[in-house]
């Protein structure tokens, strides 16, 4: 099997890990940061603003199982892609909404596919698809967010069921049973 990765930022890294961790192809996620100046931030130095890092995910997926375009497709669909530095509550150039290419095909991939999902949304998607950068994993605690201490935290509660649903509802068959 050859294996791919894709990195997309889409606000808190807990939220977009708890949407990509359970596709059909998708082999693992990684929460942390990339884009920024700072080697090795810690997630407090990110969530101050200051290092330049996006809280991102690391998905490394099966190609021959799940299309890139079709990742594209569900990152658009699960989060706001027309918030500029923002998702919801979060604030900041470290929640903005980005990829980043691991190659010249997906960075075509990436163009189009802000093109071809700009039609569902009713503003502009600000998105932005910057150079691959040194990827920081984010501390331990922070993997598998959801499935532990998410689960009990009144701000993943309200935000990531919305995004699973509309996962499950527009994306059915691409997700493990």
């Amino acid at each position: 099997m050859v294996s791919e990765t894709a990195i997309f930022a889409g606000g808190c890294f807990w939220c977009v890990e708890a949407v990509f961790k359970d596709l059909i192809g998708v082999d693992s996620v990684e929460s942390g940061y990339i884009g920024g100046h700072v080697a090795d931030p810690t997630y407090k130095q990110v969530c101050g603003g200051d290092t330049g890092h996006a809280e991102a995910l690391k998905i490394v997926f099966d190609p021959a199982r799940i299309g890139y375009d079709d990742l594209l497709d569900i990152f658009f669909a699960t989060h706001d892609p027309t918030q500029l530095n923002r998702q919801g509550n979060d604030v900041g150039t470290q929640y903005r909404s980005a990829i980043f290419p691991q190659s010249d095909a997906q960075a075509s991939a990436a163009k189009a596919g802000i093109e071809r999902n700009q039609a569902d949304w009713p503003a502009p998607i600000v998105t932005t698809i910057e150079a691959d950068d040194l990827w920081y994993p984010a501390e331990a605690y922070h993997q598998d967010y959801w499935e532990g201490e998410g689960q009990r935290n009144p701000y993943c509660l309200a935000l990531i069921p919305p995004k699973l649903n509309k996962l499950r509802k527009g994306f059915a068959e691409r997700v493990k049973g």
